[in-house]
């Protein structure tokens, strides 16, 4: 699952108010950060 933060208040944007707005609800900024996720994967090499 993809998580994204707000750039202005750096606090994360809940995922069912994404999809009707395309600001942040806590500050009405249009910018957002798309975050990594924190789970690594290893991959076995050959």
């Amino acid at each position: 699952m993809v998580t994204y933060k707000c750039f202005n208040c750096k606090k994360e944007v809940p995922e069912n108010i994404r999809g009707r707005r395309v600001r942040c609800p806590f500050c009405d900024s249009k910018i957002f950060q798309k975050m990594k996720p924190e789970v690594s994967q290893f991959v076995k090499a050959r």
